[in-house]
């Protein structure tokens, strides 16, 4: 008798969620092997193979859209273990460029020296982001934040992301010398981040409910929280609670 896997005990073995196997399967990803009377989607060792392929490829940054033309493009198993062998050496190299990226700031950090964009930033690429983004705020919202981007002078770029940079620097400072997140020194940074986030909108408002949620995703995804705990660890949370308290009052 062939084993076989319910979708709730894929989910849990992959570390995924349920909504997002079924996300899979709608595009084509990963159907499941069969459907019972009962409507239950299950899966066979063949799925848990190309489910594992899909978490490396999107551990990798790649787009569902991408993954998809993988997986049909790439039958042949020696072919497809070439393809992430090469895909991980990429990853391998841009994970070293960010912990020299990393490195560098809080080596000047430490020396009270002047940050760069350029080398904070190093390493990073926006567009992995994209399906959490779609998932989130809708096709249009990536859409028409990627064309923007794709926009701006390189100079521009970099002065959006010194912003950042900048906001990040303050709320550390702020952290560290124990301020409240409704203290008028906090809400003074937090409606400059209201501001650069909605340079990012392209001038569409950020409602109350998008500038918690996006203060909620500093906290929860550990690739945001450290972009603000490498000032000062717990940064995140008085940035996740200081943007609570702008929203609650102001938006």
């Amino acid at each position: 008798m062939n084993t076989e896997w319910s979708i709730q005990d894929l989910a849990k073995a992959a570390g995924t969620t349920s909504r997002t196997l079924r996300h899979y399967g709608q595009l084509g990803l990963l159907p499941p092997s069969r459907i019972g009377a009962n409507g239950y989607r299950y899966y066979d060792q063949d799925s848990l193979v190309r489910l594992q392929r899909i978490l490396l490829l999107r551990e990798l940054g790649l787009g569902l859209p991408v993954i998809a033309e993988v997986l049909v493009g790439q039958q042949d198993p020696a072919a497809a273990l070439r393809t992430h062998l090469e895909l991980l050496r990429q990853e391998q190299d841009r994970i070293r460029r960010q912990i020299e990226s990393v490195q560098t700031t809080l080596q000047k950090t430490e020396r009270g020296e002047q940050l760069m964009a350029a080398e904070v930033f190093d390493g990073f690429d926006h567009t992995q982001y994209k399906d959490e983004v779609i998932e989130r705020w809708g096709k249009d919202a990536y859409e028409s934040g990627d064309r923007w981007w794709r926009s701006l002078s390189e100079a521009e770029k970099k002065g959006f992301q010194q912003t950042q940079l900048d906001i990040a620097t303050e709320y550390g400072r702020a952290h560290a010398a124990g301020l409240a997140p409704d203290s008028e020194e906090v809400q003074a940074i937090t409606e400059r981040h209201h501001r650069w986030v909605g340079i990012g909108w392209q001038g569409r408002p950020v409602s109350k409910e998008a500038f918690i949620g996006l203060g909620e995703m500093y906290v929860a995804d550990p690739r945001f929280t450290a972009n603000y705990d490498v000032h000062d660890v717990g940064t995140a949370e008085l940035v996740r609670d200081a943007m609570r308290v702008y929203a609650e009052t102001h938006l």
